[in-house]
């Protein structure tokens, strides 16, 4: 397997990125190659401060120029030609890499791979799939943002690759899929939703109809799709109320001597909790249907979220999920 890494992609790079590659090269069977894109000079002084003999399969492409977070994706894609995401995709698409890790700009990320590596045989758009918490199993959530129009005929895609990534990556047997709306009744919805309603109806997945967003975190299915405005609604208030209620408790704890004799008994489950909600644990989000496995990681990825992100996108690799949804649509598009 020989994967691409974006080393100057997000908040933390370069450091934290070549530090989840070296620990990803220590630790995943079957890595052939590992191709660290980006500011040679940056890299190599990074890769200095490693101890040990740097890994054989480690190898750095030199990029010139980096995405900005900033960043317009169009003008991006179109005028920094030499940036560490091109670069990095271009080896998916010339056949030198399997697959691309990324934490930068996720719509230069998205653009760049549907521009360069167009997308697999019946998929009209590529989605972003994030793999959401809940107290049991995650759910996939897609389209999470890739596009924000979708047409029913699209996400009948969605649910495909979702359902095949959920089996496939998350080991769910026989994943469940419900398509987001404001009421589980057949009849609710827009017109989109219903027309949705009605093609996965006729699918042979595992479709238990619609399902209402404060479901979402009961596990009340594996995977929910989507159009990609109401995904990305969806994903940044889950993080927002997140982050809100993380902050209430520890003014609450610090409240007064009580509290903060009680949070030091608790710490440990707290610290359980964090760890269970880490998007770093999952390693970041996959561009599903584009024509090679991309994976897109958090702005914020560290080390620990930079190995992951290139664990999934080997797990991906060599569970053929590509193919897999290659096959699954054409069977679909068969049976109607």
């Amino acid at each position: 397997m020989r994967i691409s890494i974006d080393a100057m992609g997000g908040d933390f790079a370069p450091a934290e990125i070549v530090a989840g590659t070296l620990q990803a090269a220590e630790k995943i069977q079957g890595l052939e190659k590992l191709f660290l894109v980006g500011n040679e000079s940056a890299i190599r002084a990074e890769l200095a401060r490693y101890k040990g003999t740097v890994p054989a399969c480690i190898e750095i492409v030199h990029a010139s120029e980096v995405v900005e977070m900033g960043d317009s994706p169009a003008v991006a894609v179109r005028r920094k030609k030499d940036s560490s995401i091109a670069r990095s995709i271009e080896l998916v698409k010339d056949g030198k890499a399997d697959a691309i890790f990324s934490a930068g700009n996720t719509g230069a990320a998205v653009a760049a791979a549907t521009l360069k590596l167009r997308t697999l045989k019946g998929v009209d758009r590529p989605a972003i799939a994030t793999v959401m918490p809940t107290p049991n199993k995650p759910f996939v959530l897609l389209d999470a943002g890739a596009n924000p129009d979708s047409t029913p005929e699209m996400i009948q895609q969605y649910a495909v690759m979702g359902s095949i990534y959920s089996r496939e990556i998350l080991g769910v047997e026989n994943p469940s899929v419900g398509l987001l709306s404001i009421g589980e009744e057949a009849a609710k919805g827009n017109e989109t939703t219903k027309k949705t309603f009605s093609l996965l109806e006729k699918t042979h997945l595992n479709f238990t109809g619609n399902v209402e967003s404060r479901d979402l975190y009961g596990g009340k299915v594996s995977v929910a799709v989507c159009d990609g405005f109401v995904g990305n609604v969806v994903l940044k208030t889950s993080e927002a109320v997140a982050g809100m209620i993380s902050g209430w408790l520890k003014t609450m704890f610090k409240q007064n001597i009580i509290r903060v004799l009680g949070y030091l008994f608790a710490r440990g489950v707290f610290k359980e909790m964090r760890a269970h909600a880490d998007p770093a644990s999952y390693g970041g989000a996959p561009l599903l249907g584009a024509n090679g496995v991309v994976i897109i990681g958090h702005g914020s990825s560290n080390a620990f979220a930079t190995f992951n992100g290139i664990r999934v996108a080997a797990e991906a690799i060599d569970h053929d999920v590509n193919h897999l949804i290659e096959a699954e649509l054409q069977s679909i598009n068969t049976e109607t």
